[in-house]
């Protein structure tokens, strides 16, 4: 597959960019592969610090509230008890890791079948020179007017750190950047654009090919 290749001004320059058929133009997409992909990134953002007390961590008295027999009533124990208010919940959740592994070539599949449903969608733009010679975030506002991309949700996608382009892009909501070398899967899927720098398809290439 051929795209076009554009300057920050909108306008094409006259080249043309390959983008591989083996990572962007995969014949099978595997939904499922993406799915775990996106369920792994996920879980692994998920800090799992959350705890509740049990009993033996309440604070509270341990005297028994009354004798076992003879008031008519249910016998107790403590009031450190679930069943009354304050006292330790049943059960309650308690610090654990959330991050699971998946195959090295699971993912590179799951990335490859991303980037074809981006590119069938035509939702992939490539830049010849994506930068900006200052970090204000209305040059990038700028570019992404010219790119006829406004208002939606954008991956940026550059061959390497660019702290202009990331300072000028960071306070816009919708807009990610981020290095060709880390893209992933619920990045790709969760953008309903795809700008990439003209160097950075080279990288996509040869890193998932």
């Amino acid at each position: 597959m051929e795209l076009a290749v554009l300057n920050t001004l909108g306008k094409e320059t006259g080249k043309k960019v390959v983008l591989s058929d083996a990572v962007f133009g995969v014949e099978n997409p595997n939904d499922h592969a993406i799915y775990l992909d996106v369920k792994q990134h996920l879980a692994n953002r998920r800090q799992g610090t959350h705890k509740a007390k049990q009993r033996n961590e309440v604070a509270g008295s341990t005297r028994k509230l009354k004798r076992q027999k003879g008031t008519g009533g249910a016998r107790c124990g403590s009031i450190l008890s679930p069943l009354f208010p304050g006292g330790g919940r049943i059960f309650g959740p308690v610090p654990r890791d959330y991050s699971f592994k998946l195959n090295k070539k699971l993912k590179q599949l799951a990335r490859r079948s991303a980037l074809t449903y981006k590119a069938k969608a035509e939702a992939i733009t490539v830049v010849e020179n994506l930068t900006v010679e200052a970090p204000k975030t209305k040059s990038f506002i700028a570019i992404e007017q010219n790119l006829n991309v406004a208002g939606k949700k954008i991956l940026v996608v550059v061959p390497e750190v660019d702290t202009n382009l990331v300072l000028s892009a960071r306070n816009l909501q919708n807009v990610k950047v981020v290095l060709a070398s880390n893209v992933n899967t619920y990045d790709v899927m969760n953008a309903s654009q795809l700008v990439l720098a003209e160097g950075a398809v080279n990288v996509l290439n040869e890193m998932l090919a």
